[in-house]
């Protein structure tokens, strides 16, 4: 049997592990190595005081058939249940003696898929629609500019030489002004014209005003055929009943049934190589270091730290330069639970609670730091441990490793938190906040400035290891979610597999049009 040493538990990872032990179950062994003591990497689900944490939300939706179909096989879809549904569901389990993996819990809800910008202290919908709210949330004169900016962009086009110039071409200087520069900003800590458009090609796709009214009219008469709809205007996904790291934490059990062996707190620190191959890793471990061989090593630990760990053989300077200065950029989410939000549910939705049905809504008043709000609520009601009583809302920032926002101690971060909600008027006091919790993830997203315009370089030098392979994230520096980088796993098991040398497919994952989605 062929030793597989993946690196990383993440989406990427347990695909990857998954694909080998389904498949070819007899001829490979396979090791998972994880750094941490969870399972999901970014996708994972933190518990807290009896509620769960999304880390940066995730909704499971595919337009590939294959990603949809093992999430499916994994955990059986159940329908959109009703709000009595909701609380009735979660009664009957408490009463049968608490939540059993292997019954009512392990299922797929179906969400509606609702996020909204708030900006002027308004609601915009999120992507931006040309409905009658959001004119009259923007007033004749600001609709006005609003129209004759996009006139000029259709006729004057820009060389799209960076992201900003890509947000013009299809939206206009005005809508583009409004509702993308400063929130990329605010995101990247880069102004977007200092951005690659790639970064737009992979997550905002073909969404443009001209998408958005071919939706409509689709729409408008009765057609929702989603394999036409820009994954950007999809309106309904999957999600784990508790949370993403349901999902990965099943995977994780069925890749060990199956007999892999799984270790967490495995930290790899050395890649040794000969002859122009991997031959082992060095893993750091609460025991001390330990060396593990293998004879074919799938990476989704960063680019970054690949290279830099990378031994036995002479890493050229000029890709160990380009690997180095690769940006990316941190995360840090809040957990607060509170008894109400200052947000009045204007909608047509129902909510349990009644509170604003969005799952998402992103921040773009420019006097707070915070970037995104999440309601868990509206996630999954089975994310909060009394979804009648209290809402549970996960604040995002953005930020640098090692800068002030992310030096903060846990009660400056949460103190800091609470009075920008009071300041955005979202609570009426920071004394509203019952409990919380802070979340920090490294290497969150991986960046599109710096040394990324000199990635192919470092793709062909990777390429030249005759048995590795780099899947996921942040194994190939690129902003994919999670059905991307389940599907760079499973293309490069493929290639393992069926003995394919030509590597390309697993590097174009997130490169066709069909793929993207922006958040």
């Amino acid at each position: 049997m062929k030793k597989i040493v993946i690196i990383g538990a993440g989406p990427a990872g347990l695909t990857a592990a998954l694909e080998f032990l389904r498949k070819a179950p007899e001829e490979y062994q396979v090791i998972i190595l994880e750094e941490s003591d969870a399972i999901g990497g970014i996708s994972r689900t933190v518990p807290y005081h009896g509620n769960r944490m999304d880390i940066g939300g995730h909704r499971f939706f595919s337009k590939d058939d294959r990603v949809m179909k093992w999430w499916a096989d994994l955990l059986p879809l159940q329908g959109a249940p009703s709000m009595d549904d909701r609380i009735l569901g979660r009664e009957s389990v408490l009463a049968e003696g608490g939540p059993d993996p292997d019954r009512t819990d392990r299922v797929m809800l179906v969400r509606n898929r609702i996020s909204r910008i708030y900006y002027l202290k308004k609601f915009f919908d999120y992507p931006v629609s040309l409905k009658w709210q959001t004119l009259r949330n923007m007033g004749f004169i600001r609709t006005m500019k609003v129209g004759f900016s996009y006139l000029k962009s259709m006729i004057f086009k820009l060389p799209e030489t960076s992201l900003e110039n890509f947000y013009i071409n299809r939206f206009g200087r005005m809508l583009y002004s409004m509702f993308f520069e400063d929130y990329t900003a605010k995101v990247w800590g880069r102004h977007p014209s200092e951005i690659s458009a790639d970064w737009g090609s992979q997550r905002v796709k073909g969404l443009s005003i001209v998408a958005m009214l071919k939706d409509m009219f689709r729409k408008a008469f009765g057609r929702k055929d989603a394999s036409k709809t820009e994954t950007s205007l999809i309106e309904q996904f999957w999600y784990p009943k508790l949370g993403p790291g349901q999902l990965w934490e099943t995977a994780a059990r069925e890749a060990v049934d199956r007999g892999a062996i799984l270790y967490t707190r495995h930290k790899v620190t050395e890649i040794h190589c000969e002859n122009g191959r991997v031959t082992e890793v060095v893993c750091e471990t609460p025991e001390g270091n330990c060396t593990i061989a293998g004879d074919i090593f799938f990476s989704s630990m960063p680019v970054k730290d690949l290279v830099a760990g990378l031994s036995g053989t002479e890493v050229p300077e000029d890709i160990q330069y380009i690997a180095r200065e690769l940006p990316y950029r941190d995360f840090v989410t809040v957990g607060i639970l509170t008894n109400k939000l200052n947000l009045r549910n204007e909608t047509a939705v129902r909510t349990l609670g009644n509170i604003v049905p969005d799952c998402w809504i992103y921040v773009q008043e420019t006097n707070v730091r915070m970037g995104r709000i999440q309601i868990f609520n509206n996630w999954s009601p089975y994310l909060v441990q009394d979804p009648e009583k209290h809402v549970w809302v996960g604040l995002e920032y953005f930020c640098n490793e090692g800068d002030d926002f992310w030096n903060l101690s846990d009660e400056e971060c949460i103190r800091l938190t609470a009075d920008e909600l009071v300041k955005m008027g979202i609570l009426s006091s920071a004394d509203e906040v019952l409990d919380a919790h802070r979340e920090k993830v490294k290497k969150a997203y991986p960046a599109y400035f710096g040394t990324y315009s000199r990635m192919d370089e470092l793709v062909k030098y990777l390429d030249g290891f005759g048995n590795l392979y780099c899947i996921g994230r942040n194994g190939q520096h690129r902003y994919n979610n999670m059905d991307h980088s389940m599907l760079s796993a499973m293309e490069a098991a493929k290639c393992v597999i069926e003995g394919i040398s030509d590597r390309s497919s697993v590097w174009n994952v997130n490169t066709e049009k069909e793929y993207h989605e922006s958040k």
